[in-house]
């Protein structure tokens, strides 16, 4: 089966990224392995988060943007594939039999963070659902929008060859700002084979499209995401510390990585 030799090392980078800016829960269940985590945690955080303010023609932002290339990264699998594979924490040890992992191992604890995060209750005022098929994420999107609601998806497009991870990108155009009376922000999280954690948060969200020049030559059509109230995050979240700002003080913005998808009624561009 091909979904089992899905890259680990592209998994535990969604990992990271996941853990810092779109899931909000603090437990024991989001430790992840620490040596790994010290790393890489400052460069990401550090890369990740801006203002609104910062979209400007001609200004200069450190970005970080992952080199992997979009076209290697696990795909969802059909339903009827993903259906017959148990998506649970009590089956963990037979499926790190399935996929041929040991117990302790870097791929054992992303497959249980990811189970575990999906089996988490939703926050307060969030909708939140795991997709393992595209035909459940479709299925679970025209929920939320309803079914009279015609919706597209959008990502961050790499629109050239992109060698150097962490650079400073220029905003080169006046940024795209989608209208969407709800958007549906599904992230990718490190498992065998493609699994989305997709959630839908109450209050106002602005999303912008914004084209970027790296300074090593790099253009990225860029997905980012601003949160204007953010009065029930955690307030150890990476945000506060990098923009130096404390929970419902001000809108928190995030670029998305390539490999994160966001749905959108349609059309809706400002």
């Amino acid at each position: 089966m091909g979904y089992r030799i899905a890259s680990f090392s592209f998994l535990f980078h969604g990992l990271l990224l996941v853990s810092q800016y779109c899931c909000t829960h603090s437990n024991g269940s989001r430790e992840i392995n620490k040596e790994m985590h010290d790393l890489q945690q400052a460069a990401i955080d550090e890369n990740i988060f801006f203002t609104a303010n910062d979209l400007k023609v001609g200004k200069s932002i450190p970005i970080y943007f992952s080199t992997k290339s979009p076209s290697t990264y696990p795909h969802l699998l059909p339903r009827e594939e993903s259906d017959s594979i148990p998506f649970s924490s009590s089956q963990l040890p037979n499926l790190l039999d399935f996929f041929s992992f040991p117990k302790h191992s870097p791929q054992a604890k992303a497959m249980e963070h990811t189970l575990s995060q999906c089996e988490l209750p939703p926050l307060r005022g969030e909708t939140k659902f795991c997709a393992t098929s595209l035909e459940s994420m479709l299925d679970s999107t025209r929920g939320v929008f309803g079914l009279g609601t015609q919706f597209r998806v959008l990502t961050t497009k790499l629109l050239s060859r992109h060698t150097a991870a962490f650079q400073n990108y220029t905003v080169l155009e006046k940024p795209n700002e989608i209208l969407s009376p709800e958007i549906v922000a599904c992230h990718s999280m490190p498992y065998p084979y493609a699994v989305f954690y997709c959630h839908v948060k109450d209050g106002e969200h602005r999303v912008f499209e914004v084209l970027l020049g790296g300074e090593n030559g790099e253009r990225v059509e860029a997905l980012g995401v601003c949160h204007v109230d953010t009065s029930q995050w955690d307030p150890d979240h990476a945000a506060f510390r990098v923009l130096g700002t404390r929970p419902g003080r001000s809108p928190v913005c995030h670029f998305f990585p390539a490999d994160n998808l966001i749905w959108v009624a349609s059309p809706s561009v400002l």
